[in-house]
């Protein structure tokens, strides 16, 4: 391990272009869950793989799906088909939450297609029924997922993305307020910080960029920076700016055709900004507009709450967990871990027995330990899927350390043995 180094990643706001059709996708995600519980439909048999374009005033929701029967309606052949009223309506409140009433971007005025079909029932077969038997759901698909924490901040996340990530929020939370000049910042931004670690930790801010869209043709960087450098002040918190910190405030000048008008946006993206900002390796797969036998999706999760209890045990100071699988196989095909030479007392074989141990890392067994068929994933869509408070409605269970005391339990059985 390098102990003494630069890093840096960046963030997006919920105003990048990727970011709100990831936020569309998250919000059909959740309007499946939400009516299959409403129309008394198992959670369980929830299926959903939507993928959203945006651009100029147009935005395109299309993939696969297996639908409750109050999203259907009848054709004039009296044939089931997908009603695109209620997809069409959770997409503009959507876009009127971020904040888009634009020219080239609106939440009233964009046009919204709805091409969503039946899933594949080669796919479906595979998810429904194992294909090893094993009397549990099948992974929706084959891959590697990671997961990761460290003690670099509160939250167990890595230093640079969890500044950058905050800078965003706070500039999100006070521009919806409509406080002061901030109110006329625009919807989309980026951040991105470059932190000096010495003997391994986090020790000052070296640069720090952001570009954000803002409303007030006249304004320059100079003025951007003014609004906003209090309140990228108050994100780094205890992180100390170093004293010849290099400030890349709004560097190409104006920016104030911003969101899809100004690039086309795409589901999937920003899948680094949605994990751990390149400190930690990706499997590939992107998270939003997937339901959770998707293991793309529910696997990190997984990977991720395994590797934070392991470090919230006080086990190591890093974890990096790497699952696999393969599609219509229950259980994953290998466990990985690597605790990057921190581990206190343990070895990586001791904890990937006590994972095994604790916790069923099938798609269902996932979906039951995590509590995970519920409509809370649009606010995952941006800041991040990790390092986030664990909410009363279920959301971001995967941030919960209430596997710490078994893991620890486990641990020390194994070491006795």
């Amino acid at each position: 391990m390098r102990a003494n180094y630069l890093f840096t990643s960046e963030s997006v706001a919920e105003g990048h272009p990727d970011k709100v059709c990831d936020r569309i996708s998250d919000e059909i995600v959740d309007l499946v869950y939400r009516e299959a519980a409403k129309t008394g439909v198992n959670p369980w048999g929830v299926r959903i793989a939507c993928e959203t374009l945006a651009t100029t005033n147009r935005v395109v929701i299309a993939g696969e799906v297996r639908l409750p029967p109050s999203l259907m309606k009848k054709d004039k052949d009296g044939k089931d088909v997908i009603n695109p009223s209620k997809f069409k309506a959770a997409a503009r409140r959507a876009i009127k939450d971020i904040g888009y009433e634009q020219d080239g971007f609106h939440w009233k005025k964009a046009k919204i297609d709805v091409l969503l079909h039946s899933q594949s029932a080669d796919i479906a077969q595979g998810v429904d029924s194992a294909a090893d038997q094993q009397g549990d759901e099948g992974a929706g698909d084959q891959g590697i997922m990671f997961g990761y924490a460290c003690k670099e901040t509160p939250d167990l996340m890595p230093a640079p993305i969890y500044y950058s990530h905050k800078i965003l929020q706070l500039l999100a939370v006070a521009r919806k307020k409509g406080d002061g000049e901030v109110a006329k910042l625009g919807p989309d931004a980026k951040s991105q910080v470059t932190v000096r670690y010495v003997d391994g930790k986090p020790s000052e801010a070296t640069s720090i960029v952001l570009s954000t869209q803002h409303l007030d043709e006249s304004w320059d960087s100079k003025k951007v920076r003014a609004v906003v450098e209090p309140y990228i002040r108050e994100a780094l918190g205890e992180l100390k700016i170093a004293d010849d910190c290099k400030w890349y405030i709004n560097p190409t000048g104006k920016f104030v055709i911003g969101g899809p008008d100004g690039d086309a946006g795409l589901t999937g993206r920003k899948i680094i900004v949605d994990t751990y900002g390149g400190a930690a390796p990706h499997g590939g797969g992107a998270f939003s507009g997937k339901d959770t036998t998707k293991v793309d999706r529910s696997a990190a999760y997984a990977a991720r709450y395994l590797a934070k209890n392991v470090v919230a045990a006080g086990l190591a100071d890093r974890c990096t967990i790497q699952l696999s699988y393969a599609i219509g196989v229950a259980q994953p095909l290998s466990i990985y871990v690597d605790l990057h030479g921190t581990g206190k007392g343990v070895s990586e074989d001791q904890v990937e027995a006590a994972i095994r141990e604790n916790m069923d890392l099938s798609p269902s067994g996932i979906r039951r330990h995590l509590d995970l068929n519920k409509p809370i994933y649009a606010k995952t869509s941006a800041y991040g899927h990790f390092g986030r408070k664990a909410g009363r409605d279920g959301s971001f269970s995967w941030e919960r350390t209430d596997l710490v005391k078994a893991l620890k339990e486990a641990v020390k059985t194994k070491a006795a043995a």
